[in-house]
């Protein structure tokens, strides 16, 4: 029996961290595949995930191949018998769309030339540019039907509940990435019909002829003026749009959910994979949240599932990784849990070119963060590479194989097209074994938070679609790009991680926001804001709730609309805006109980006029206000309206007179050590460190200002992550604390990874210790300290056995 519950993946009663690796069974002979599955539980994966391509298994429209009758690598059930025969947990994704670098990012060409229709159209009735289709176009949904039917039919044998080992299957991949990334809406008439409709619905007949001042009953007319929106209307537009496509990409998901279930899939989870990391950075990976959040949150059977594409984690961008999973977390139900479907493991050699290679340390620091925050399944990909065949009908496009890779694909993977080990798999399957070996207190784990929350909107990121040509759109959708991550992540974020907080994230707009819960924000905000929401947080405020306000104060509704009521609240009125240029050197400097502080250079100045309050922050030379804090019935808001420098005592001092202060803090006069701890009911704990920098770092942890560890000094190696437990529960024995990291544990002996010169282990247990020269122990009031006498650097293995 598999539940989602309480966000746990529960198999026969007991929380489990699944740790797979995907690995393409129709990229590799047959002869291999064992190979690859060896490597991968060698690298301590208990799981494996593979995508399984519609355009491989059906060429030809009704010759559909899933025993392998027409290649061996395409024996579907083959490969998934292989797997259980290894005791390996099964993630099947079968489409219809997979990307995965293939043609028609998966779809079978002939449906395409058998549904023209399909293929949307476009701003000003231009065909799309990506190989996207109307997900919900009848001759799309036939052919989908029988694909589903022939797949499905054969995953249903094999899902957990019927005795195989199939725990979850992925319905699509990356919904609704294609349009995004190429600001391309589908609108086609079968489209624009449907969203005709949904108009008619959803507003009054003289709010919508108010809001479209065109003949809305002229199909015509409304396909014209949709697909070539005029500028009195080009905003609005972009909601609506937005809205119905959520609701549409929901259809679409529960659509393939029935045709699952019609042919036999129940009893598992189905995920809906989130796009939108890339470039290093996760600025974007909100617009995924966005467009899909409707199709799964609070949906009973659906988890989500994060895509990792961040390269090296470093001071640069371990914050972005840190904000998209408390997004993800903040939007999924009280039952769902993180997961990561697409985890970036590779060494960054993605045009093999020898260039981009990432560090040894980056899926290893991935993977300590994710487990950190919560999540409780991470796939590896893409764990091995493998060819690219020659498609049977040839498209005569080139190269005439399945993808566009050439022929060999993979090979940035761990393990290469090949079969040989890239130099980021030790490292890589290093931190998969140290979760695994701790994996049941993990699986029934939270990360514990202060007393802060990042706020998340998720219409400030629904901007994928807006008309190119018209001004008043770029204008609105520049504003919310600007605010919505920017400063407010390299800035307020970062700041607040090296400052030790720990935190959540709280999605504002379809939460109601109780100050007892949540007894301080942190919000990134636009010139733009919904009325619903400044009127929520008025009312936080009043009741209580203390925010720090960063960006600037909005002024209008969503779709450009007069609204004051956030500014009305705390007594501000927004006056001027400055911006810096090549002539201008905007600067601003602290004032009031900020001060003293250097004054700095600054991107921009929103200025402001209180009717109370204080001043901690003025434009040099003009002296108006910028930053100020205003008390409003029992709360208060303090609101920087410039970009200040990465001032981390600044905005640890704004948290804290904003009544959060980080519970749990380290002491690196350097910054650049990620810290977290998570937790279980029964008080059991790790403590998650990061040096996030190529040099040795030495720190003391403290809680509550009470040493932890027994006041001992942790040395961090450079660019290395530790988990070190504390009160953890291993049936005859008790780890108090350890500075070293728990490798396994056995009835009669604790396996350890060493991380210091002398790694203290301090163990309540009535279990007689077997002496050993490679340690020392001393008794203490009913406790064990246990001294390792190996350097972790000569070598970091210590095993402590008891009698």
């Amino acid at each position: 029996m598999i539940e989602v519950k309480g966000k746990r993946i529960i198999i026969n009663g007991k929380p489990v961290i699944i740790m797979s690796g995907e690995i393409h069974y129709f990229r590799l002979d047959r002869s291999e595949w064992q190979d690859r599955i060896n490597k991968l539980k060698a690298a301590g994966c208990n799981a494996v995930a593979t995508y399984v391509p519609w355009l491989c298994h059906e060429p030809a429209d009704g010759q559909i191949d899933l025993n392998g009758s027409t290649r061996p690598e395409l024996d579907l059930e083959g490969f998934i018998r292989l797997c259980e025969e290894n005791n390996l947990y099964i993630i099947l994704r079968p489409g219809p769309f997979i990307m995965a670098e293939m043609k028609n990012e998966g779809i079978p060409y002939w449906v395409y030339e058998k549904h023209p229709e399909i293929i949307p159209k476009t701003w000003d009735g231009k065909c799309i540019t990506t190989q996207t289709v109307d997900y919900l176009a009848p001759g799309f949904l036939q052919e989908v039907y029988k694909w589903y039917q022939a797949v499905m039919s054969l995953i249903a044998k094999h899902i957990y509940t019927n005795g195989g080992k199939v725990i979850g299957v992925q319905l699509d991949n990356e919904i609704g990435m294609l349009s995004w990334v190429s600001n391309s809406p589908d609108l086609t008439e079968y489209v624009l019909k449907d969203f005709s409709l949904w108009l008619k619905d959803k507003y009054a007949i003289e709010e919508l002829s108010s809001r479209y001042p065109f003949d809305l009953n002229n199909f015509e007319v409304f396909c014209k003026k949709v697909r070539s929106p005029e500028e009195s209307y080009a905003v609005s537009l972009i909601h609506d749009l937005g809205y119905y496509m959520r609701n549409r990409y929901a259809s679409y998901v529960d659509t393939l959910k029935s045709y699952a279930e019609e042919f036999g899939v129940k009893g598992v989870p189905f995920f809906i994979n989130i796009h939108g990391t890339g470039w290093g950075r996760g600025f974007t990976y909100p617009i995924g949240i966005s467009q899909l959040y409707e199709s799964y949150a609070y949906k009973e059977g659906f988890i989500s599932g994060s895509d990792i594409y961040l390269g090296d984690l470093t001071m640069n961008n371990f914050q972005d990784l840190y904000l998209i999973n408390a997004f993800t977390d903040c939007v999924n139900s009280p039952d769902q849990p993180l997961t990561c479907l697409e985890f970036e493991c590779g060494d960054g050699n993605y045009g093999c070119t020898l260039g981009g290679r990432y560090d040894p340390s980056a899926a290893d620091f991935k993977t300590r963060m994710c487990i950190a925050q919560g999540n409780k399944l991470i796939n590896y990909y893409l764990l091995a590479g493998g060819t690219n065949y020659i498609l049977p009908q040839k498209p005569n496009d080139g190269n005439n194989r399945i993808a566009f890779t050439g022929q060999r694909h993979g090979f940035a993977a761990p393990i290469s097209p090949e079969g040989e080990l890239n130099y980021t798999y030790p490292r890589m399957a290093r931190a998969i074994k140290a979760v695994i070996a701790v994996s049941e207190k993990l699986a029934d784990m939270d990360e514990e938070h202060d007393d802060v929350s990042f706020a998340f909107i998720p219409d400030y990121y629904m901007t994928e679609y807006h008309y190119p040509e018209s001004p008043s759109s770029r204008n609105f959708v520049q504003n919310l790009e600007q605010r919505r991550t920017g400063n407010v992540w390299e800035i307020v974020a970062r700041a607040m991680l090296n400052a030790n907080f720990r935190f959540g994230a709280v999605d504002i707009q379809n939460r109601e926001l109780d100050s007892k819960d949540l007894p301080c924000l942190v919000i990134p905000s636009a010139a733009y804001m919904s009325r619903d929401i400044q009127g929520k947080l008025a009312h936080y405020i009043e009741s209580g709730g203390n925010v720090l306000i960063y960006g600037e104060l909005p002024v209008y509704d969503m779709e450009g609309n007069t609204c004051t009521i956030l500014a009305d609240k705390i007594g501000a009125v927004p006056v001027n805006f400055h911006r810096a240029s090549k002539n201008y050197f905007l600067s601003v400097y602290a004032d009031g109980w900020a001060a003293p502080r250097p004054e700095i250079r600054a991107e921009y100045a929103h200025t402001y006029e209180l009717s109370s309050g204080e001043a901690i922050m003025r434009v040099a030379g003009t002296d108006e206000i910028c930053g100020f804090e205003a008390k409003a019935g029992k709360g208060r808001a303090i609101v920087l309206g410039s970009n200040y420098s990465c001032d981390i005592q600044l905005f640890k001092a704004i948290l804290e007179r904003l009544g959060a202060k980080p519970g749990l803090y380290q002491d690196c006069p350097f910054y650049g050590v990620f810290m977290t701890s998570s937790a279980n009911k029964y008080g059991e704990r790790f403590i998650h460190l990061l040096n996030l920098d190529g040099f040795e770092k030495e720190i003391n942890i403290f809680e509550y200002d009470k040493p932890l560890f027994d006041g001992r000094k942790i040395t961090l190696q450079p660019k290395e992550g530790v988990m070190l437990p504390v009160n953890i529960d291993c049936g005859d024995y008790k780890i108090v604390y350890s500075t070293a990291e728990i490798a396994q544990i056995g009835a009669n002996y604790l396996e350890l990874r060493l991380t210091q010169k002398n790694d203290v282990i301090c163990l309540e247990t009535e279990k007689e210790l077997i002496p050993c020269d490679e340690l020392k122990v001393e008794k203490l009031n009913g406790r064990a300290y246990i001294t390792s006498l190996k350097n972790a650097k000569v070598d970091d293995r210590l095993t402590i056995y008891f009698r």
